[in-house]
């Protein structure tokens, strides 16, 4: 390959951006209407796409400070930390979403037999039941069902039961299948008791339908958890600031289901922290009995011992011991309490036991000291201090325990625990559909589908669009004839039922028909630039032909030749096309007789020239279809036949088949001095002229040049692309 064809080439590979800039605006309104369409297709989708809402709560965790009857244990066993990933948990937890379900009955579902695609849409809108849809099951926008009490065994849920309105009550059907008939306002029993239903009215059109479902508790709390969402408020951990979000399609809904679970919440925070005060509410009321009968029975030894004595008198010392024998008592009494609490939250190993039991050795020791003091006195005075002891120290514990009782009753009673609602349930906005992004989105993507389908099919396009395609690739263009409403209005489709092809036929001629037409001046300025080229040939024939079928071979051939009798010229068209040609067609004549005719000896040259009715033009047609047309077209008739035409007729014109189809127009071509090779606009890409030029180079036939037929009236241009060219022409 030389430089000038490497570079013709890459001319034809490389993209041009300004070819692309041009198709865009040759398909604008394309553009356009397919943007406006997305457009449309947005608007429409986000209308009848179901809304979802958002609502959001806010609560708070506190710390939380123990409840205990025996004093302020925070000094001994601390402050607990506030534990926000445990409180989100607890929120999300079977125990609080179980009870929202049970509270408001979201095991129940309750739905519609919804219009398709539309059905939400005709609900929100409360769009009435039109007349031609009175007897369908589905449901419109003004009906409803209000259902007092609908029960449904355990074994039976997750099936879906239908009522359906009649003209009189209503039927109920499990799986389509009717399972009875009830009346409103009544209570009905169906399937042997399974199922309890008591409808309170029924507003809607005979036919309509209502889906009635009591789904698994685990199923309904699920679906609650899948939608609520707990995030921290604030950004300090400690805050304890919890947002509750939850959404769906209905705002009522949403506010009910995030108030309960709110107030589930607080209600089982507050149960928990009653529970801790009942707890030890219930361990003061079993010690209270024993701490009174041991009163009792130290107030009788007390007595006994004095009666015995008839008197003793304490003196100071003894009532010192007595008063610090109670405080001692009544504190190791109140640290074995908190180490049965500590017993249950910690091991002895932990630092706050560990500090209780150093408490609790150090008031034993003490004690102890004490024991030795009162040992050293007299022993009438050591047995009324220890008995006045044990009265006493009883008498003080039993007090205390009944202070502590009162205490816990007014603290169970006040308990507020450690959560609070600081907002309550609202409707936030509209989660979807966002309306204006998908009208966004929906337009964007019209615009960058419509601009990728132009900008692909410019890009698969590769038929010449302009003469210089052609001329570059060493073709002269006698002409460019653009593509008119007349030529394709004389051009119709025909089909071979043998064959079961179709084909585009001429069915009148156009230089005669509309002789101002665009496309017959340009034949016009064919006819001209001929007029030269035949002075330099040595015979009047012109040959035309083009690489591939359907190029318009047969138009030019039909319309030059007119335009050359108008000029005054005798000429004659030859339809050499003698498998598919169709140029009689355009006189309104018979096929036959014809060329294929002439050539197997059924008949003169003289029997095939007719007249057109056009002065000075003569036709002849393609005759009867031969099985083989390339041998009729070897025999020596056919150079016979065009001797003698050439010097009938001022001009001759043949009209051959496609050149890579078959070879037809290799062997006329050799008959004729000037050979026309007609490009179709944006059909045929420079490559495939190249090489039908090529073919007929190798058979010694010259192209004198090109004509570029059809073309549009647009500025775009093509470049070349070349492939694999073999037609079936048959």
């Amino acid at each position: 390959m030389n430089e000038t064809s490497q570079r013709q080439d890459a001319q034809e590979t490389t993209v041009d951006l300004g070819r692309m800039f041009v198709a865009l605006l040759d398909h604008k309104w394309l553009i356009v209407f397919i943007t406006l369409l997305f457009a449309g297709l947005g608007y429409v989708q986000g209308q009848l796409a179901t809304p979802i809402f958002q609502a959001n709560a806010l609560v708070q965790v506190e710390r939380r400070s123990s409840v205990s009857p025996f004093g302020n244990v925070g000094s001994v066993i601390g402050d607990d930390m506030l534990n926000t990933p445990a409180e989100v948990q607890i929120l999300q937890s079977r125990m609080v979403l179980g009870q929202v379900v049970d509270r408001l009955e979201r095991d129940v579902i309750i739905q519609p037999v919804e219009l398709p695609v539309i059905g939400n849409f005709v609900e929100r809108r409360q769009i009435p039941r039109p007349e031609f849809m009175v007897g369908q099951p589905h449901v419109w926008g003004d009906e409803s069902l209000d259902v007092a009490r609908f029960e449904l065994a355990d074994n039976r849920r997750g099936q879906r039961i239908l009522v359906e309105r009649l003209q009189e009550g209503y039927q109920v059907l499990l799986d389509d299948v009717p399972i009875g008939r009830g009346q409103i306002g009544q209570m009905e029993r169906f399937l042997d008791d399974d199922l309890i239903l008591r409808i309170e009215g029924f507003e809607a059109a005979p036919g309509a339908r209502f889906r009635l479902m009591k789904q698994h508790r685990t199923s309904a709390i699920g679906d609650i958890s899948s939608r609520l969402q707990i995030t921290q408020s604030s950004s300090e951990p400690t805050a304890g600031m919890l947002r509750l979000l939850m959404v769906g399609d209905d705002p009522v809904e949403l506010t009910r289901t995030l108030d309960a679970v709110a107030e589930t919440f607080l209600t089982q925070n507050v149960e928990r922290q009653s529970a801790q005060a009942q707890q030890s509410l219930e361990f003061l009321e079993d010690q209270a009995p024993e701490l009174r009968s041991q009163l009792a029975e130290a107030e009788q030894r007390l007595n006994e011992y004095r009666s015995n004595l008839d008197s003793v008198d304490l003196d100071s010392e003894s009532q010192a011991a007595i008063q610090r024998y109670i405080e001692l008592e009544t504190r190791l009494n109140d640290l074995e309490f908190q180490e049965a609490e500590l017993a249950q939250r910690y091991t002895p190993s932990h630092p706050t036991y560990q500090s209780l039991l150093r408490q609790r050795r150090q008031i034993q020791q003490d004690r102890e000291e004490l024991n030795d003091r009162v040992n050293q006195l007299p022993a009438a005075q050591q047995e009324v201090i220890r008995l006045r002891r044990d009265m006493d120290v009883t008498q003080a514990i039993y007090v205390n325990v009944l202070n502590k009782m009162q205490e816990l009753e007014v603290a169970r009673a006040g308990t507020i625990g450690n959560v609070r609602i600081i907002d309550d349930a609202v409707v936030s906005g509209l989660v979807s559909p966002r309306r204006g992004r998908i009208l966004i989105l929906a337009t964007l993507l019209g615009l960058v589908l419509s601009v990728g389908l132009v900008l692909m099919r410019e890009l698969l396009r590769r038929g010449v669009t302009s003469p210089e395609q052609i001329e570059a690739a060493g073709i002269p263009v006698y002409a460019t004839i653009p593509l008119s409403n007349g030529q394709t209005r004389l051009t119709k489709r025909v089909r071979r039922r043998a064959m079961g092809t179709a084909k585009n036929v001429v069915t009148g001629v156009l230089a005669e028909r509309e002789p101002a037409d665009l496309s017959v001046e340009a034949v016009r300025g064919l006819r001209t630039s001929l007029h030269f080229a035949l002075l330099e040939g040595c015979n009047n024939r012109i040959m035309i032909t083009g690489s591939s079928p359907g190029v318009g071979k047969s138009f030019l051939g039909i319309n030059l030749a007119s335009v050359f009798a108008q000029a005054g010229k005798r000429v004659v068209l030859i339809d050499a096309d003698l498998r598919k040609g169709y140029v009689h067609r355009a006189f309104k004549l018979d096929a036959s007789p014809g060329l294929s005719d002439y050539l197997s000896g059924q008949c003169d040259l003289a029997d095939i020239i007719r007249p057109t009715g056009i002065e000075n033009y003569h036709v002849i047609s393609r005759g009867r279809v031969a099985p083989n047309p390339s041998e009729l077209l070897m025999q020596s008739r056919l150079a016979a036949a065009l001797e003698a035409l050439s010097d009938m007729f001022d001009l001759v014109l043949v009209d051959t088949p496609p050149i890579l189809a078959v070879t037809d127009a290799s062997i006329l071509g050799k008959h004729c001095d000037t050979t026309l090779l007609v490009a179709r606009f944006e059909k045929n890409p420079v490559r495939e002229i190249k090489a039908a030029r090529r073919r007929l180079e190798d058979s010694g036939i010259r192209v004198r040049g090109a004509v570029l037929n059809a073309v549009e009236l647009k500025p775009s241009t093509a470049s070349g692309y070349y492939g694999h060219y073999q037609y079936q022409y048959r």
